[in-house]
């Protein structure tokens, strides 16, 4: 398989679940389910569950009464033109 042909690949699965916004909830969704709490066993089992769906569903999968992960910030995001203090518009 050479490196356009994996590209193809690649592509393709992205599409059929339901593109890269959903692919990019995914991930978030298991960024959520790996800082919250839990064994690593029951975190690799809820992780598992919530990727059978593409896209970031309704967290049902979580146990009642466990609490949400808190939002935090994301450290490798850059802040875009409009948050830049100093920049053109400002």
């Amino acid at each position: 398989m050479n490196l356009k042909d994996l590209a193809d690949r690649a592509r393709e699965l992205i599409g059929r679940r339901g593109g890269t916004e959903s692919a990019r909830e995914d991930a978030e969704e298991v960024r959520d389910i790996a800082g919250g709490p839990g064994s690593l066993t029951d975190k690799a089992k809820e992780a598992a569950e919530a990727l059978k769906e593409p896209g970031a569903g309704e967290s049902t999968r979580r146990p009642a009464g466990s609490p949400e992960a808190p939002a935090r910030p994301d450290p490798e995001r850059r802040p875009g033109p409009q948050e830049r203090k100093g920049g053109r518009d400002a």
